[in-house]
């Protein structure tokens, strides 16, 4: 890799974990995914586990039956309107700032949210993924909807890291993840990396595991 490779790698990369506030934030799972899905048919369900299990795959990160800390640790929920989500049994207690977050996701407008929760070294321990089936997400295939999902939970990206281009691409009319965020993923996953990151020099590391087309 020549050293202009390099850095207009770093220039992909470091904006995938630079959040809004300009801080830099990278971290993976520290755990298996055990991944529960609300308010969809069976088949729906079975697309979006399945979704986890090629994304991990992709990672090298493994998939359970069951947490032993939490049973399950990826827990989705499908509503039409946001107030549902009040109404669901337990779940302040899974999220204790819930009402004050739905109504800032009535007010924002908002037909997707994540809360990640972390473990003492800072890797993901558990992520709740909030979808809204509004009309514009209704339209999106269950199959690109499922995959969408599991990338964007795969690795704690920026909250504004996809805000301008999917992580997904069109070929022949099918979502496929992209190249360069698939090889991303593999390097934050690398044994060699940290699990969680806070300086941007770990874009670097991330850059030099990345194999670049020539």
């Amino acid at each position: 890799m020549s050293y202009l490779d390099e850095m207009m790698d770093v220039t992909r990369i470091e904006p995938l974990f630079t959040r809004a506030d300009g801080t830099y934030l990278c971290a993976r799972w520290g755990r298996p995914i055990v991944p529960v899905v609300f308010g969809v048919e069976d088949d729906t369900i079975g697309l979006m586990k399945g979704a986890f299990e090629a994304v991990c795959a992709l990672a090298g990160h493994q998939m359970a039956e069951t947490d032993p800390e939490l049973g399950v640790n990826v827990m989705m929920f499908f509503c039409r309107d946001w107030d549902e989500l009040t109404g669901v049994r337990d779940l302040d207690r899974l999220v204790p700032e819930l009402a004050q977050l739905v109504t800032r996701l009535i007010k924002a407008d908002a037909n997707q949210y994540r809360i990640f929760r972390f473990d003492e070294a800072g890797a993901i321990r558990a992520c709740f993924i909030f979808l809204r089936m509004d009309d514009q997400l209704a339209q999106v295939p269950p199959e690109t909807l499922a995959l969408s999902q599991a990338v964007q939970s795969i690795v704690l990206w920026s909250d504004v890291a996809f805000s301008a281009s999917s992580p997904l691409a069109l070929i022949d009319g099918n979502a496929v993840l992209r190249p360069d965020v698939a090889g991303v993923i593999r390097a934050v996953y690398d044994p060699v990396m940290p699990p969680v990151a806070q300086d941007a020099s770990h874009a670097l590391r991330l850059a030099a595991r990345i194999e670049v087309p020539q």
